[in-house]
This record gives C-alpha cells, structure tokens and sequence, in this order.
C-alpha cells in the first residue's frame, strides 16, 4: 500500500481535476480538502459520502481515501502535521486539545461543517487564501499562515461539537492516550476489555476504572458503548452498508447481538434508525 509524506510544516494548492489522481492510499498528515465547485463522492475507510460545493473533509493520519469525480472539480487542499501544530502561536495547552480534537476526528466520514456560520465563514476564508496565493502580494505568506490557523481551529470547533459530550478534552496526557486506544480499537471487542486496557497501560482494573471515571465522567464501558453507537449511527445515516455488514465491522458476533446492543442503546433497531433518519 502506498504511502505519502509531507516534509513541511503545512502546504496550500489548489486543483481542478477531471480524474482524481492516485497519490498513495494513506498519508501521514492531515489533510483538509474543501470542495469549490463540482460534484462527486469521497471514499474514507469504505464509507462512501456524496461531495458538493461547499463541502469539507478532514483526513487524518492513516485514513484509506479516494474521491470520485463526477463532474469537473476544483479542490483546495491544506496539508499540515504535528510539527506545524506544536509550532503555532498557541499555547501548549491549546495545542494538545486541538490535536486531541483532529485525531479523534478520524471516525466521522462526510462533510466536517455542522455549522452554517461556519460554513461562510470557511467559504471567506478560503478565498482570501486564495487571493493571497495567487496575487503573492507583501507579506502574503505571513497572512496565509493566520488564515490556515484561523481555519483549523474553525474546523476544531465544528468536530468538537460532536466528540462524546462527556469527556473533558483538557484532561492529562494518560487519560487522553487511553481515550486514543480505545477509538483506535473500537472494531475490536477484545482489545477494548478492560484486561486488555489494563495489560496495555500497565496499571490495575481497578485504579484504571477509578481513573478513567475521574476524567470521563462516566465508566469505561459506558464510553465504549456510546462512543461505539455514535460511529454505529454515522454509518447508519451515511454508508450504504448493509446491517450485518455493519455488525461485522464492529465485532459482533452477529446480526442478532448487534440489533439487541444497538435497541438498548437507542430504543429501536439499526434498520428503524436508518429509516427515520432519512427521512429527516
């Protein structure tokens, strides 16, 4: 599988393309990629979302993309890594939320922009980047720069919103790097028992659940379970994937578990979700 690298802090361009060209299947940056004009569907980690002006998608580190063009689109593409967060004018605090907030972020296929404020502002925004990119006008790159910071944190926001409303996201580096392991782990019910948590951070069952109850606000399990519907829902709402496939996809052991675990969740079943969300 291929694999593209960015060797500097954060790059802007700006494409019109027919054909979306194969640049390798992951990266290791972000990437967000805002859609000027045309038409299309993006592809991330086998979830499929229709594209239009106006929308945005943010692509973390280790994401499998693709888009599909279907009428002639012109992309604007940001690229940045950690050395370009670590380096900005925020301070330390603010830097670990807002790479907290990007790197969770990796689950929520679709446009990123829950927000219509946000939605023109972005919109604005990224004409003037435009401008400056294109005009190279005094100081351009230094104003170029405060509008990519500007626009990150606008897309922060935005995902923020949506993160599990209980955790704290200023919480201590362990509490988030377990937080990290468990996203990273959802699609695996073996890895995300708490033996498995435990063995992996070195700690007990019994100071981790203390522990991660104190940061969460709530026990381990009841984040797995609801952090795990939240995905659930989105591919629900967004995905054309069958319910077992579904079920397969996040571990269980069959349909009949994944209907039982998702009703108890929510009060009623995948295919009854599906359908009233649609129709909204």
């Amino acid at each position: 599988m291929k694999k593209e690298n960015l060797y500097e802090p954060f790059t802007v361009s700006f494409e019109t393309l027919d054909v979306y060209p194969d640049v390798g299947d992951r990266h290791n940056f972000f990437e967000l990629v805002y859609i000027l004009e045309g038409t299309g569907s993006q592809c991330i980690n086998k979830n499929i979302f229709e594209y239009d002006a106006g929308h945005m998608f943010l692509l973390t580190p280790e994401d499998c993309h693709n888009f599909t063009i279907e009428s002639k689109t012109k992309f604007f593409f940001l690229r940045f890594n950690d050395i370009y967060l670590k380096n900005s004018s925020l301070q330390n605090e603010n830097i670990q939320r807002l790479e907290y907030i990007l790197q969770n972020a990796n689950h929520q296929p679709g446009c990123i922009l829950k927000n219509h404020a946000d939605k023109c502002l972005v919109k604005v925004m990224i004409e003037a980047i435009c401008r400056e990119h294109q005009d190279k006008d005094v100081y351009n790159k230094e104003l170029i720069q405060q509008l990519v910071n500007t626009l990150i944190i606008v897309v922060a926001r935005n995902i923020a919103k949506y993160l599990p409303e209980q955790v704290n996201i200023g919480c201590e580096a362990k509490a988030m790097d377990i937080l990290q392991y468990i996203q990273n782990n959802i699609y695996y019910p073996e890895r995300i028992k708490a033996e498995s948590i435990s063995d992996y951070f070195g700690i007990s069952n019994t100071y981790l659940g203390r522990y991660f109850k104190k940061h969460a606000n709530e026990t381990m399990q009841q984040y797995i379970s609801n952090y795990k519907t939240k995905l659930i829902e989105h591919r629900l709402q967004f995905s054309d994937k069958r319910i077992n496939e579904i079920a397969y996809e996040f571990g269980f052991t069959d349909e009949s578990h994944f209907n039982k675990f998702f009703k108890k969740q929510r009060g009623n079943s995948p295919s009854e979700f599906r359908k009233v969300i649609r129709l909204n």
